[in-house]
This record gives structure tokens, C-alpha cells and sequence, in this order.
């Protein structure tokens, strides 16, 4: 196809052909009407001027999309006029896709293979891919059990709320507490479980689950979230430092405040404001001035709640079951619209968007992918797969029989 749409007929024949090939990759297009897709098109298309980047071979974009190099050079808050731009690099990868598949030249099967669209943000992201052979041979080969995957009946949604979600999750969740709560029945107390994910994947709320679940039946359970002992991002972006390992979090204040859990000691934990992203502590470890910190009781059950909590060796050798909770992005950044953007009106558009594209690889290859080669369990809530390791298997050999 040219370079450059020269008039309204272009655009219209463009459009078309994009728009019915666009519902074979996303079917929440079964719910847009062609002139609202025009509509969002258009403000695309003033990106480009009109102007699409020359199609490269699909060996060239896939070498691309999995390089770090790739992700690692996208600028999440590039500013100007005042204002953050939806980077450069994630628009001509949506100008590339949308060219190849009017003309012919990506087939539509390996776009969903490689890619997923975002009708919200409307853009292609790269689709992560969390099992390899080694993580499937360290989880015994095939799923401890399985379910209906009731997520797909949220693929034509625009954003997720929790009620859907939750309910889309009932059977898993169900079944997940139902391993944990046999494991931790063989543990001594303080018993400690760690519950990795990623944003929007859904821990914190099956932590809250999980909670309820123990005390009804007597026991005494605690948190440590590893996000409340996050130092200042702007701090953290001034010199360079991510939101993982220890140098992102104040780490001699989490041992510490771990270890009075694990003396059954209360302890007081930092407070990490999201929206401000401060801490309540400075870089000392100590209160700021007018701030507060949170009162963590001592419990039976301790759970560490954040991204990475395994990846820390001080931490992991303590840990006595390791869980990976995992959603897959698509349906997360639709989670991400409406509990960040809709809700707390957390981001900035062009923020969001950059940030979302660009994390997920880097978070998979660096945090839960070692982590899931690691872990007791993964709860791949989308596929409503519980994985187990082997060790696992041998410590629960009746359990289809007990859950059934």
C-alpha cells in the first residue's frame, strides 16, 4: 500500500479493510460501530501525519519484540510542550501492523500469536509469553487441576472491574485455597507464603481472600506488603533504580519488621502513598516529619504480598510456600483502565500507555518467570490452570479426590 493516504477515499477503503480484519484479532470490536472506529483511527493517524513507516519482514519485528534492548528503550514520560507523548517506537509497531494487515502482508493468525490490541488505548502490545519448557518441567508437566476459563467471557469488555473478575476466578480461587489451606495445615506456625504477581493479576484481593478464609477458621493472619517498604520513585528515577531488588525498597526496615513476624512480635511498617509515590519514611529508614507509620500485628500465617518476594535470597530461604498469581496482560491492562485510570485517576494517558507496553516483558524475563521456576504454585487464572511443582504433587496425592 503507499506511504501516504493522499485523500478520503483512501482513508475510507483503509479503514474498512483495517476495521473487518480487526475483528478477527480483538472481538470487542463486535461491539464498536465502524464510525466509532473511524473515530478513533483518525486521532491515530495524526500521529503519522498520514504517513505510514515502511512494512518490515515478520523475522525483523519478532527479533525486535524480543529483545530487552526494545523495551528498554521505550520513554514512558518524554515530555513536550509540557505534555507527555505517546512514544515513537509503540506507534510505528500499531502504523506497521495496521499497514501489513491491509495489505496482505501479516497474516492474522501470527498477529494474535505475537500481538493483542487494546481498543482503550488503541494500540498493539506485544503479547508476553510466561511458560517455557523448563517452568512446565518444574511444574510437573501439566496442571495440578483445571477449569472452564471463564475470562473469556470478558474478552469483548473495554475494562474489568473486580466483580466481573472475581466471578470470572470463583472455581480457581476456590480450589486454590482449598491446596493452601492442606499445605499450611503440614506447616509449623508462623507459617510464611509469598504471593508473587504482577499489577492487576488480582494478589492483593485473593490475599484479602485468603485472610478471610484462615481466620474463620481460628487462625491469626498478618501481611507484609513489599510495595509499602518502596522508597520515593522520584528518587528511585533520579538515580536510575526500577521497582525491584533491594536497592527500590528500604530493606533494612523490611529484615527487621519480618523478623519481629516471625518472633511472633507486632511491628510498624512504612506507608507507600501511590498516588504521591512517597514513603512515610526517608532514606534513613526513619518517620518523616508529620508522617505515619502502620501498626502490622503478629500472626499464625504471614503473608508477603508484592512482585518479586522470592527473588530476594534473604527472604525466599524463609518461605514456605511460594505462589506466582498470574493473569495474562490483556486482561490486565483492561483491570488497569478501570481501577487506575477510571477510578483513581492515577495516570496520565501517554504515561499509562508507554508504561504498560514497556514493563510487561522486561517484569516477565527479569521477575516472574525466575520466580514461577522457583515457586510451590502458579495460578494461571486466565487459562484456570493451578500448576504445581512436584513436591507438591507428593505432598497432596489425594487432593483431586478431597476437592471433588
Amino acid at each position: 500500500m503507499p506511504n501516504k493516504m493522499t485523500n478520503e477515499m483512501d482513508q475510507l477503503k483503509f479503514s474498512n479493510i483495517l476495521f473487518e480484519k480487526m475483528k478477527m484479532i480483538n472481538s470487542g470490536f463486535s461491539d464498536v460501530e465502524f464510525y466509532e472506529f473511524r473515530y478513533a483511527l483518525e486521532n491515530f493517524l495524526l500521529y503519522l501525519n498520514n504517513k505510514f513507516p515502511e512494512t518490515e519482514p515478520l523475522s525483523v519485528i519478532e527479533k525486535r519484540i524480543n529483545s530487552p534492548q526494545f523495551f528498554e528503550s521505550i520513554k514512558t514520560s518524554e515530555n513536550q510542550n509540557g505534555k507527555i507523548v505517546f512514544d515513537a517506537k509503540i506507534i510505528d509497531l500499531t502504523a506497521q501492523l495496521f499497514s501489513g494487515l491491509v495489505a496482505g502482508l501479516y497474516p492474522i493468525e501470527w498477529v494474535k500469536t505475537h500481538f493483542y490490541f487494546d481498543i482503550r488505548g488503541f494500540y498493539f502490545l506485544v503479547r508476553t509469553r510466561y511458560f517455557d519448557e523448563a517452568i512446565i518441567r518444574h511444574l510437573n508437566g501439566k496442571p495440578f487441576c483445571s477449569f472452564f476459563p471463564a475470562q473469556n467471557k470478558l474478552e469483548t469488555a473495554q475494562a474489568i472491574g473486580y466483580k466481573d473478575f472475581c466471578e470470572a476466578n470463583r472455581e480457581i480461587d476456590e480450589c486454590f485455597l482449598q491446596i493452601v489451606s492442606r499445605l499450611i495445615d503440614q506447616e509449623q506456625t508462623p507459617v510464611v507464603l509469598a504471593l508473587a504477581g504482577a499489577t492487576a493479576a488480582g494478589k492483593t484481593e485473593i490475599v484479602e481472600r485468603m485472610t478471610s478464609h484462615f481466620e474463620a477458621k481460628g487462625k491469626k493472619v498478618t501481611m507484609l506488603e513489599l510495595d509499602n517498604f518502596l522508597i520515593d520513585r522520584q528518587y528511585r528515577e533520579a538515580n536510575g533504580i526500577d521497582s525491584l531488588g533491594k536497592e527500590a525498597l528500604h530493606f533494612e526496615l523490611f529484615a527487621h519488621c519480618f523478623q519481629d513476624l516471625l518472633q511472633y512480635r507486632q511491628t510498624w511498617v512504612p506507608i507507600y502513598d501511590f498516588i504521591k509515590a512517597t514513603s512515610s519514611h526517608g532514606l534513613n529508614g526513619n518517620l518523616k516529619p508529620g508522617a505515619e507509620a502502620l501498626c502490622v500485628p503478629s500472626g499464625d500465617i504471614i503473608f508477603i504480598e508484592g512482585n518479586s518476594p522470592f527473588l530476594l535470597p534473604e527472604i525466599a530461604r524463609k518461605i514456605a510456600i511460594k505462589v506466582v498469581y498470574l493473569t495474562d496482560d490483556p486482561v490486565r491492562i483492561k483491570r488497569k483502565w478501570r481501577r487506575d485510570m477510571d477510578l483513581r485517576k492515577k495516570y496520565d494517558l501517554n504515561y499509562f500507555r508507554n508504561r504498560f507496553f514497556k514493563d510487561q516483558f522486561l517484569m516477565a524475563q527479569h521477575v516472574f518467570i525466575p520466580q514461577m521456576s522457583a515457586c510451590d504454585l502458579v495460578v494461571d487464572t486466565t487459562a484456570a490452570c493451578i500448576w504445581a511443582s512436584a513436591e507438591v504433587w507428593q505432598r497432596l496425592p489425594d487432593f483431586e479426590h478431597i476437592f471433588s
